[in-house]
C-alpha cells in the first residue's frame, strides 16, 4: 500500500497470490502507474481469468503486453474504450496490442483536420440541432459527439471532438 499508494482493497487482492504480485510488479515496472495497473488487473485481467477458471500463470497476457497496452492509453493512441476491445482480442490470442492495432486499424483519430471534416458534415446533416444548440440548448453537445463517434466508428480522440465542435457550433473550447 504505501510502496505504491494503493488502497487497501487493490493491495489485499493483487497479494492474494505470489503470482499475481509478482505479475502486478513486472507491469509497474514498464508502465510505473501502478493504480492504473491495479485497475486493468483487477477490473479486466481478473474477470478473463475468472470467467476461463484460470489462474494468472496460465494468463495469456504478458505484463509486458498489458504494460504496453497501458501506454497506448496513455500516448494517446488508442481510447479506453479501444483498449477494451484490444484486451480482449489479447486475451484471446496472446499477441502483442500493436498488431492488434494495426491489424485491425484501431488507431485514435487525432487529426484535427479530419475531425473537422466529420464535424462539419455532422452539422451539415443536422441544421435543426445547429440552430437549438446555439440558440442555448446546450445539452445537443452530447448528441453532436454521438454522431461524430458514429462516424468515426469510436476512433476519433473524444477531448478534440469537444472542443473542436465547441469551436464550431459558436462556442469557446474548454
Amino acid at each position: 500500500m504505501k510502496g505504491y499508494g494503493l488502497p487497501e482493497q487493490d493491495a489485499v487482492v493483487l497479494t492474494g497470490s505470489k503470482e499475481l504480485a509478482s505479475y502486478f510488479e513486472a507491469c509497474v515496472g514498464r508502465f510505473p502507474q501502478p493504480k492504473k495497473v491495479s485497475n486493468w488487473i483487477m477490473v479486466e485481467l481478473l474477470r478473463e481469468l475468472n470467467k476461463d477458471d484460470r489462474e494468472i500463470d496460465q494468463c495469456p497476457v504478458a505484463p509486458e503486453n498489458l504494460s504496453h497496452l497501458l501506454q497506448l492509453i496513455d500516448d494517446g493512441i488508442i481510447s479506453g474504450k479501444i483498449a477494451k476491445t484490444v484486451f480482449e482480442e489479447m486475451y484471446a490470442t496472446g499477441k502483442a496490442p500493436k498488431v492488434i492495432v494495426e491489424e485491425k486499424g484501431l488507431k485514435q483519430v487525432t487529426d484535427e483536420g479530419e475531425i473537422g471534416k466529420v464535424i462539419d458534415s455532422v452539422m451539415a446533416a443536422h441544421p435543426s440541432q445547429v440552430k437549438d444548440y446555439r440558440s442555448g440548448k446546450e445539452k445537443l453537445l452530447g448528441f453532436f459527439v454521438g454522431q461524430v463517434m458514429k462516424q468515426t466508428r469510436g476512433k476519433a480522440n473524444p477531448k478534440l471532438v469537444n472542443n473542436i465542435l465547441k469551436e464550431k457550433l459558436g462556442r469557446e473550447p474548454e
